[in-house]
């Protein structure tokens, strides 16, 4: 069975496929709020597909929840 390798992105292609900025998504990775799955050899971080799903939900808690409500719920929801 051919096993098909999963898709990293780099931080560039995430600020093209949601609305966040570099430094916004810099700044969630400092806060643990999101994590890089691996690092290039040139110390870039790369994200695994499960990263899109976050961004959804802090997207979608941001409307009414304070970032530090936000890393509270995510830190729950990861530790279940």
């Amino acid at each position: 069975m051919i096993k098909i390798p999963e898709k990293l992105y780099r931080i560039g292609e995430l600020v093209r496929y949601t609305p966040f900025s570099r430094q916004t998504l810099h700044n969630y990775t400092i806060m643990g709020l999101i994590r890089e799955s691996q690092w290039t050899q040139g110390g870039h971080r790369l994200y695994d597909e499960s990263v899109f799903e976050k961004l959804s939900k802090i997207l979608e808690l941001k409307k009414t929840k304070t970032l530090s409500e936000i890393k509270k719920i995510m830190s729950h929801d990861s530790a279940a």
